[in-house]
């Protein structure tokens, strides 16, 4: 049986017979002898987890007028951010981690001036904020304290 590329991929990336079936418009017997002839066990029932935590963050950021973004997704109790594969990841840690492509050493915290932005790149962390007051200080001992 020749199975095509396209059923292939979603059945792989564990997507139902059903989900096949609506995405691609083809008949459920096609997407479920696929499925047999490659040998894809059957799809969990429920929601498919998204591709990875970033993936959710840009779904959920809102951008402002001013150059900043908003968060529109969950927060409980100050803390904005997303669960995937049963862990939490906050939008601040998220934003980091897209802007600088590691996570962040310790909190991060905007950096901006606004409160609750979540925009990547408006980030510090612990390092980064150590940073800072290795150049304020140097900044003061060159020039004085501003007054």
């Amino acid at each position: 049986m020749k199975i095509r590329a396209d059923i292939a991929e979603l059945l792989h990336a564990g997507y139902s017979d059903a989900a096949i079936v609506r995405q691609l418009h083809v008949d459920k017997r096609t997407a479920a002898k696929a499925r047999a002839v490659l040998g894809v066990p059957k799809a969990k029932p429920g929601r498919k987890p998204a591709a990875s935590p970033e993936d959710i963050f840009w779904r959920r950021v809102e951008p402002t007028d001013d150059g900043h973004m908003e968060w529109t997704g969950y927060s409980t109790a100050g803390s904005m951010g997303v669960r995937h594969n049963g862990r939490f990841y906050t939008a601040y840690r998220l934003a980091f981690r897209i802007a600088n492509g590691r996570d962040p050493e310790g909190y991060a915290l905007p950096s901006c001036g606004r409160d609750g932005c979540v925009k990547p790149g408006h980030h510090a962390d612990r390092a980064d904020r150590a940073q800072e007051q290795r150049v304020d200080s140097l900044y003061d001992a060159i020039f004085g304290e501003a007054s």
